[in-house]
């Protein structure tokens, strides 16, 4: 609620942070009521970026989730009401438009175009995608470019020291492209953060258990998941600093990447992940912790 999450906003903008993150799937709706009343009551509009994202279902109906006309004039409608602001900053597709659980496989240039006409009215400033096959991306982009819509300005991917496997075709695409990296689970849902003591059964944080422990079960599946996380631990002794701030200061340290998407429960571990910013890994280390 806003009250737990005043203290943390406030620390965060006396850091120098200025990129909040929100969805409108978040909490179905309550992430971007709370940090949007928070930001407004907080800073001037002019020294905030926001963005927000549409795709994702909020409810069973045909209408309700996807990449449709329908939707995203909808859903961006929506957000900005429970944000309290006139435009977003950056608006990001939660998926592919093919890629959204339950939903039709909408036309891309049906998705491309509202989300341009969406920027022509001045609803929203720049657009961003998530998580797709980088082939997609591509495509989104050319087709963008071939009927004179907006173009994509970041890739929200998903990237950590335990899931490289952007650095094959969609980091590389983005660094030539000028796109801005923007990963999301840099601590591999806690993972890199120690918080799973080398086994998903020894989880010691809310995140770790129920729900949550299922969905980071099926993200990390792989035989070294743990040993990584190990490295880490192992890495993070030496340099005397917390197993979060290495596997942020690694992510930081790889080029494009210009926003990792962190999210904390308390002011404390903010602090933390800011002062990551100041490490400088050696390059034997940052071998070490990719082998």
């Amino acid at each position: 609620g806003p009250d737990e999450a005043r203290p943390i906003l406030r620390a965060a903008i006396d850091q120098g942070l200025f990129y909040f993150d929100c969805a409108d799937v978040y909490g179905l709706g309550a992430s971007e009521e709370v940090v949007g009343a928070l930001l407004r009551e907080l800073l001037p509009r002019d020294q905030y970026v926001l963005a927000t994202k549409v795709a994702m279902p909020l409810g069973r109906g045909p209408n309700q989730g996807g990449l449709s006309r329908k939707h995203v004039m909808e859903g961006v409608d929506a957000s900005l009401r429970r944000l309290g602001l006139d435009y977003i900053d950056h608006l990001v597709i939660h998926r592919h438009p093919h890629g959204v659980p339950g939903h039709v496989e909408v036309p891309i240039e049906e998705t491309l175009e509202a989300l341009h006409d969406l920027v022509r009215a001045g609803k929203v400033l720049y657009l961003g995608a998530s998580s797709m096959f980088a082939w997609q991306f591509v495509e989104l982009q050319h087709t963008a470019d071939r009927h004179g819509f907006t173009r994509f300005v970041s890739m929200q991917n998903h990237y950590n020291l335990v899931y490289r496997e952007e650095e094959r075709e969609m980091n590389p695409y983005c660094l030539r492209n000028g796109i801005a990296l923007t990963p999301w689970s840099p601590l591999a849902r806690g993972i890199l953060a120690g918080a799973y003591r080398g086994s998903f059964d020894e989880g010691g944080t809310q995140r770790s258990k129920g729900q949550d422990r299922a969905r980071t079960e099926a993200l990390y599946r792989g035989a070294n998941t743990f040993r990584i996380a190990d490295r880490v631990i192992e890495v993070a002794q030496k340099y005397g600093r917390t197993p979060a701030q290495i596997a942020l200061a690694w992510l930081c340290g790889k080029p494009g990447v210009v926003a990792p998407i962190v999210g904390v429960s308390r002011v404390e571990q903010l602090e933390q992940l800011v002062a990551a910013m100041d490490i400088v890994l050696d390059a034997e280390d940052v071998a070490y912790l990719e082998a």
